[in-house]
């Protein structure tokens, strides 16, 4: 497809330079987009830069997922179960083997080496595919140019133009409106922070709450959590029960009902004045606060207005399920846009299908319904589907049959670790033949693993007489899917007893 006809640019040496596609936002969705359009043969520039946080810290391309998301956050999870690893050796006969504690400054520089690594692929990636990237500001001039100024000390500005402009901006932490809340950092800050987080307030319910706060606690941290209402809105909450009471487990306090009302500096440290339900107040002392309340678009310096891109109430950009905007020829995808999950996988996906949509002469659009997902928390919690919840709501209870089992994963039966107890998986399907599977669940080691041929075999329209059907690989934790036969209409004993047969 054709670039828009160049305007008469003699002797006019700002004008715009033009391309096919201008994709704003250097993230997961933004560059799964370029990549796309480039494989059809598009001219396509890529412009990308990172406001830094309010404590100085930035990034380079590749997003919240590959710099201060899923990436880091999995290294940091994966430390702590070494960490496991290293209590659990002595009980199979290994010598020698003790934690004598962790180095916090290690940890963070090996962290950062990967994230910088991911950033110097990303731009190899984009080099390779013709892609122009510009490190820079971005912001709408009309429907079709973009203005640019680069992040470097020059400013420089350059106007570029395309008859298609994707924005995938993102979202960034929210801050709580109270005083003091500058005094805190975010999620944004926390894989890279240089000291020690020491005593730690978290403060959030959300998945990067819970996980954020599992790792500072499998770390040796001191660590609350302060939850307002209940924690992980949107999963079952039988599994949500299990990943708390592991939590508690893994040295994690649980500060439920209260609200931060203030924080005021002590020397380094931070007085926190909480106040609860009935209005009564209560303060603590931390050496970090992390707040993880949720996330925001930043759109202000984009001037979608001068687009005419209209938004949301919540801020984010209303699109179509063809990422289609308001304007003719711009289009919005990923979390930015209203009512999208906030992951990575589903905005890789959509950026892929947009780019052969509007190159490649393909008609598919992003199917956002069983989509599965993970949280790292030290119990992992993997789900694709309806939670019981949901289920009974859409369905009614009568209609549907809920099988569930606890299990020990084989990694815990000769330590005996406690943590089996919350071990524990549900498959919620309908009642009547052919018993179509509408969710499933799994809370134990390695549940990202687990999920994911599951999560498969959900999209096909899998059954319970599938499941049941199946001949499952012995020993493993995924088994106890397959052997499920226990439903909660039953009323017997969920636990599973003895191992081969």
């Amino acid at each position: 497809m054709p670039a828009i006809p160049p305007k008469d640019t003699t002797n006019d040496s700002s004008a715009p330079i033009e391309y096919d596609l201008i994709v704003i936002g250097g993230g997961s969705g933004g560059l799964a987009t370029s990549k796309s359009a480039a494989s059809f043969g598009a001219k396509v520039a890529l412009v990308d830069c990172v406001e830094p946080t309010p404590h100085g810290t930035s990034w380079g391309i590749g997003g919240t997922c590959a710099n201060v998301g899923c990436i880091p956050k999995k290294l940091m999870h994966h430390a702590c179960v070494v960490g496991k690893e290293v209590d659990h050796a002595k009980t199979y006969g290994w010598k020698d083997v003790e934690k004598k504690g962790h180095d916090w400054a290690t940890l963070t520089q090996v962290v950062d080496e990967r994230i910088k690594s991911n950033n110097w692929i990303y731009r190899v990636q984009l080099n390779e595919k013709g892609i122009k990237y510009y490190k820079a500001w971005a912001s709408f001039v009309d429907k079709n140019t973009v203005k640019t100024v680069s992040a470097d000390k020059k400013k420089t500005e350059i106007l570029i133009r395309a008859p298609k402009i994707v924005v995938a901006t993102g979202l960034r932490p929210k801050y709580p409106d109270i005083p003091g809340a500058e005094h805190g950092i975010t999620s944004d800050d926390f894989f890279t922070w240089k000291n020690p987080p020491g005593k730690t307030l978290v403060a959030g319910a959300s998945y990067v709450a819970l996980e954020l706060a599992g790792v500072l606690g499998d770390l040796g941290f001191e660590t609350e959590v302060m939850i307002r209402s209940r924690p992980l809105k949107g999963f079952d909450n039988d599994c949500v029960e299990k990943v708390m009471e592991a939590l508690v487990k893994h040295s994690v306090k649980i500060r439920y009902g209260d609200e931060a009302k203030r924080v005021d500096l002590q020397g380094e440290k931070k007085k926190v004045t909480f106040i609860n339900k009935s209005g009564d107040e209560t303060s603590d002392v931390y050496d970090t606060i992390i707040w993880a309340i949720g996330r925001e678009p930043k759109l202000e310096s984009v001037h979608l207005d001068k687009a005419g891109i209209k938004l949301a109430k919540s801020g984010k950009i209303i699109a179509d399920e063809s990422d289609r905007t308001n304007v003719d020829g711009i289009y919005a995808l990923g979390d930015i846009v209203e009512g999208r999950p906030e992951l990575t996988p589903p905005a890789i996906r959509a950026g892929q299908l947009l780019g052969a949509r509007l190159f490649g002469c393909s008609f598919q659009l992003m199917d956002y319904t069983g989509v599965a997902t993970t949280v790292f928390t030290p119990i992992e919690l993997s789900t694709v589907g309806l939670t019981e919840e949901q289920a009974n709501e859409e369905y009614g209870a009568d209609n549907l049959e809920i099988y569930h089992g606890y299990f020990t994963p084989f990694e815990f039966i000769i330590p005996q670790d406690s943590d089996k107890e919350q071990c524990y998986t549900k498959v919620i399907c309908k009642r009547n033949d052919p018993r179509t599977v509408l969710g499933i669940h799994f809370v134990g080691v390695n549940a990202a693993e687990v999920m994911q041929g599951f999560a498969v075999a959900f999209k096909k329209g899998i059954t319970m007489e599938d499941i049941q059907s199946t001949v499952a690989i012995h020993p493993c934790s995924a088994e106890e899917i397959c052997k499920l036969s226990i439903t909660k209409r039953s009323g017997n004993d969920p636990k599973v007893q003895g191992c081969c047969g």
